[in-house]
């Protein structure tokens, strides 16, 4: 790869979070414990939409995609953050930089999808209900999901491809604790400033769009549930409260990062933190305490446990 880009640079300096050994230990345990409440959250959601069949339906094949997408994208750099933590010298190759980038657009591109998905889903079933198995049936479901894969994967190439040509051949600290796109390419030999500009629409400007877009969406929900029954208006904002919590929780730190992708370090670590880690433990926790189905679902297996305990 190198010699295809003609760069001299083999690796890049990530920062640190602390150089405080006591801090260290804190934030080890922290997201330690934050990251195994994303493994354990995420799959829960997953193994529990697979096997229970009254939840074989188009919201919560999307709500599992969405669980399995937030845990590879914690996975693009939270093990590594962790691992970092007690390094001297915090070192990743040139190599798994330009790979943690690419995993991290996908899997960010497939969540935005995801949400895009989950927003049209929710729309048909609170406004269209009499026709909601007819849209959005199984095919529509399978159509949305590989949709939302086929425009991430689209949305990382279509950057990746340029940075992984430039060439490096100077300076090598990222400035950050991970690697993307808009920190890599100010590391490059030569101007970038277009380049600069498409990163900043590809992923800035969409994410922007993107955001407004649904919640633009989720307030004509509102409007169109008010117009035809007020009783209900609470009910469907009680539906939709989680679906938007989890599109600003999502939305905002990528619009911080892409569109002002420079402030400052504590800043830009906070926005990251919240991306990476605060959003795919959370998500979980909201779709879960916030769904009637999912809590019958957590009753039924509770009492199906303690039945087999008592047997044993």
């Amino acid at each position: 790869m190198d010699q295809v880009n003609g760069s001299v640079v083999t690796e890049f300096v990530l920062l640190g979070l602390t150089q405080s050994l006591g801090m260290q230990f804190l934030l080890f345990l922290f997201f330690s414990v934050l990251y195994l409440g994303i493994i354990l959250g995420n799959l829960f959601i997953v193994f529990t939409v697979i096997f229970d069949s009254h939840l074989h339906t188009p919201m919560y094949v999307l709500l599992a995609n969405l669980s399995l997408i937030d845990l590879a994208l914690s996975s693009t750099t939270v093990p590594r953050m962790i691992s970092d933590l007690f390094s001297d010298c915090q070192i990743i190759s040139f190599h798994n930089c330009m790979l943690q980038i690419f995993f991290i657009h996908v899997t960010g591109g497939v969540e935005m999808m995801l949400l895009i998905a989950m927003a049209y889903d929710r729309y048909i079933a609170i406004c269209k209900p009499l026709h909601y198995l007819t849209i959005v049936s199984p095919k529509m479901c399978m159509f949305l999901v590989v949709a939302a894969w086929i425009t991430g994967v689209t949305h990382a190439v279509s950057q990746f491809v340029f940075v992984i040509n430039l060439p490096f051949c100077g300076p090598n600290n990222v400035g950050s604790f991970y690697c993307d796109f808009p920190r890599v390419i100010k590391l490059a030999c030569t101007d970038t400033y277009k380049l600069e500009f498409v990163v900043t629409a590809n992923s800035g400007f969409i994410s922007m769009g993107t955001f407004f877009l649904l919640i633009i969406s989720y307030i004509f929900i509102l409007i169109t549930v008010r117009q035809h029954s007020s009783k209900h208006l609470s009910k469907a904002f009680f539906t939709l409260s989680a679906h938007i919590t989890v599109v600003f929780l999502f939305f905002l730190p990528c619009m911080f990062l892409y569109v002002w992708p420079f402030p400052t370090k504590s800043l830009d670590t906070f926005f990251a933190i919240v991306d990476f880690v605060v959003t795919p433990v959370l998500n979980p926790a909201i779709y879960t305490l916030r769904n009637r189905d999912m809590k019958v679902v957590m009753t039924r297996l509770s009492q199906q446990l303690v039945n087999f305990r008592k047997v044993t």
